[in-house]
């Protein structure tokens, strides 16, 4: 009798909410895409918190039950985009941003480490100039390995939009990005 008595004082394990079930679902996804445009765990960490923040503050009405990783795809490369413009606009980079892996190599000089730092923040910051939707293509593109018709799907747009939007974008970050190399190339 006593047993059945302790039983009912003990909560009852609760089945996973709708958020936390999600959560579980997709969070490696929403950081692993977020790591990738920002380069840091501490800002694809931000922005993971971020983007189910806004879910559990009901900031967000888009039905989840249709395509959530399309959803959560999205919102995380724009909370990702957002995080590194108004990075670029204050200019600075504290201490903690720095990621101590990439200061640590055996295999590459010094010099050639800080050219291809200096690369991929200027290809991060290139992309946040693109604009929204050419930016949100561009990731889904070429950072998550999304097809074109895929993202089509996704952005509820057709192709022929997509490859369009696309070759844009290319050709303004070749032309941003060439600019570097052409200097980067004198130097040498």
């Amino acid at each position: 009798m006593q047993a059945a008595a302790i039983r009912t004082l003990r909560p009852l394990p609760q089945p996973p909410g709708e958020l936390e079930t999600l959560f579980r679902a997709h969070h490696e996804r929403v950081f692993r895409t977020a790591h990738r445009i920002t380069g840091s765990p501490a800002d694809a960490e931000d922005v993971l918190q971020t983007v189910f923040l806004r879910l559990v503050k009901g900031r967000e009405t888009y039905d989840l039950r249709e395509n959530p990783e399309a959803y959560l795809s999205r919102a995380a490369i724009n909370a990702s985009l957002d995080l590194m413009r108004s990075r670029s606009r204050a200019k600075s980079v504290g201490l903690s941003d720095v990621d101590a892996e990439g200061l640590e190599s055996k295999f590459q000089s010094p010099e050639t480490e800080h050219a291809d730092r200096e690369l991929q923040t200027l290809i991060r910051q290139a992309v946040t100039r693109l604009g929204k939707t050419a930016g949100e293509m561009f990731v889904l593109r070429y950072y998550e390995g999304y097809d074109n018709q895929e993202i089509a799907k996704m952005l509820d747009t057709s192709q022929m939009v997509v490859g369009v939007v696309l070759h844009r974008a290319r050709t303004r970050l070749r032309k941003e990005i060439g600019h570097y190399l052409e200097k980067h190339h004198e130097k040498q």
